[in-house]
């Protein structure tokens, strides 16, 4: 990342943008963060945010590499926690689809269609390009497919937060454009951990024009909002073509 300064204006990846000259914005320091519990994958944070006041923070973060605390130049160039991949899958003759999970997502009960996605292993990040790397290992594990070099892949959104006011849980956004002869390449036996899949779904643009504008499923379950951002992206690039 280049970051440039000069009174006004910043650069970030050649692109231009305004400085950020907003004062009134409370300031962190370890000392005034207090860990209230500490699971492998989830914590939670006391932010004494001035005297008296206090704003809890969950995130997979150990302190030291919690968002609140970086500086401008650090928030700007941080690695976000996972990566959200649309994988469309273009077969011989038919127009691309986006393929989506059903994953089962403990906190809601329920298989839920879902994009590819996964956290970032420390591995990842020791890469030249740790969200492709993330990106590319994901898509093996979870729908079985190796990526050739005819197949494309790049980022869509380098950082995203899902729910700011109680987490600093990041995402980043990818695309892989996979072409296939045949859609039984794809299988969901490689599932690790805790995950637990119940099949996939190819959806073409007009039931993801359906799913966007409606927000449920063909079983009338709601999804997430990577869900909804993943078809709205899958609208955008391939609705028109």
């Amino acid at each position: 990342m280049n970051d440039a300064k000069n009174k006004s204006r910043i650069i970030l990846d050649g692109q231009e943008y305004e400085a950020d000259l907003r004062g009134g914005r409370p300031c962190y320091d370890e000392s005034r963060v207090e860990t209230v519990s500490d699971a492998r994958y989830l914590r939670l944070y006391d932010l004494q945010y001035a005297e008296g006041r206090h704003y809890f923070d969950a995130s997979r973060r150990t302190v030291k590499d919690l968002v609140a605390l970086k500086s401008d130049e650090g928030f700007r160039s941080m690695l976000p926690d996972a990566v959200t991949i649309a994988v469309v899958v273009v077969c011989p003759d038919e127009p691309p689809k986006l393929l989506m999970n059903y994953e089962y997502r403990y906190p809601v009960g329920q298989y839920l269609l879902s994009p590819v996605a996964g956290l970032i292993d420390p591995e990842d990040r020791e890469t030249e390009d740790p969200l492709v790397r993330a990106a590319v290992r994901e898509i093996q594990e979870e729908i079985g497919i190796t990526l050739k070099p005819t197949d494309e892949i790049h980022v869509i959104n380098p950082c995203a937060f899902s729910t700011p006011g109680m987490s600093d849980e990041s995402n980043a956004f990818l695309c892989a454009e996979i072409r296939l002869d045949d859609i039984g390449e794809v299988r969901q036996d490689g599932a690790v951990g805790t995950e637990l899949f119940a099949g996939f779904e190819l959806i073409d643009t007009a039931e993801a024009e359906r799913l966007f504008t409606v927000g449920r499923d063909r079983y009338g379950n709601f999804f997430s909002l990577s869900t909804w951002s993943v078809l709205g992206y899958f609208l955008w690039k391939y609705g028109k073509e």
